[in-house]
């Protein structure tokens, strides 16, 4: 089977480009870029390695290699029991972008929603209904909410 790169590399970008209209901002790919990469890489430690493993098989390929970027799978979980601490761990893993990509936590939380958003496009529902059943309860309800809308 011949690998089709630039079709991997479409893929990604289509989900990068959909992610900066959620975001408000349809030209600016690399901040989504940067946003879907703090998400991701917050999120991969929230979640069981087979719960990771269960994600990475639906995302496009060029999106799997973000989120394993730089994963460390043996090292401890961060532990973030509600929106607000996933959304700081966001903002801190964002870096020195932080001050441009977020104005505040409420811009990382929007941030969040449509990264989940955009996931629920290319994740089955089952599959994001397994993810949101590993997360902490407080924010169960958030990503439930933003997995079924538009």
């Amino acid at each position: 089977m011949p690998l089709n790169f630039e079709k991997h590399a479409a893929k990604g970008n289509e989900f990068v480009n959909r992610l900066a209209a959620r975001l408000g901002d349809e030209n600016n790919t690399d901040r989504a870029g940067r946003v879907l990469r703090s998400v991701l890489h917050t999120l991969r430690s929230r979640l069981t390695l087979e719960e990771s493993f269960q994600l990475l098989a639906q995302l496009p390929m060029a999106i799997k290699a973000l989120y394993v970027e730089g994963w460390q799978p043996s090292r401890s979980h961060v532990l973030l029991r509600t929106m607000n601490e996933f959304g700081k761990e966001v903002m801190r893993l964002d870096g020195l972008s932080a001050w441009r990509d977020f104005s505040n936590l409420e811009d990382a939380i929007k941030g969040i929603e449509a990264v989940v958003k955009t996931m629920a496009d290319y994740v089955s529902a089952g599959e994001l209904h397994d993810m949101i059943a590993v997360l902490p309860e407080d924010m169960k309800d958030s990503f439930v909410v933003w997995s079924h809308t538009p």
